[in-house]
């Protein structure tokens, strides 16, 4: 009997190796279940990260761009009006030509005092004359060559003319100045 205890003995502590060795493979399995669970989440949390951050950063962007078209039309918003109103100063500057060539009078000072408080106003919502006298450089950037003529070589690619002023409102040309530049 002893033989046969001894192999049942054998028989049961292999039993419970084996059902020691299968929970110890379970409970295994399961930290590894844990574990990768754990790390999907924790893979989610960043992809969640990412995608809050890089929302966040377009929001920005968004935002400034907003602000600065906000600000670029608020500073041409009268762009239209201006330009209605540039002939209106044409008609005033070549006014003051004419009656300064019939000599001081009562009428020329007051249309030089309608001018000049028409130019103020005007002024005082960003519009600048563009500034270019003849002598200058010809620069296609800032003005328009409306013609050319025959000067000597002193006056060669430089403006000989200013046939049309021409004004800014801001930073932005809204009418390029026409000359003449001589050839």
């Amino acid at each position: 009997m002893s033989t046969e205890n001894q192999d049942i003995n054998k028989e049961q502590e292999d039993i419970q190796q084996e059902v020691v060795q299968e929970t110890a493979e379970a409970q295994e399995g399961t930290e590894k279940e844990v574990k990768s669970a754990e790390e999907v989440l924790t893979e989610q949390l960043a992809n969640e990260k990412d995608k809050n951050l890089r929302l966040f950063a377009e929001f920005e962007n968004f935002r400034k761009r907003t602000a600065k078209e906000r600000l670029e039309l608020l500073s041409t918003a009268s762009e239209g009006v201006m330009l209605a109103l540039l002939p209106v100063i044409d008609d005033f500057n070549r006014a003051i030509v004419e009656l300064e060539k019939h000599g001081e009078s009562e009428h020329l000072t007051g249309i030089k005092l309608i001018a000049t408080k028409f130019a103020d106003t005007l002024s005082s919502k960003g519009l600048v004359e563009v500034e270019i006298k003849a002598g200058d450089d010809f620069n296609a950037d800032l003005s328009e060559a409306v013609t050319q003529i025959p000067a000597g070589d002193d006056m060669k690619g430089k403006v000989v003319d200013v046939i049309e002023r021409g004004y800014k409102l801001g930073e932005k040309v809204i009418r390029f100045p026409k000359v003449v530049i001589g050839q």
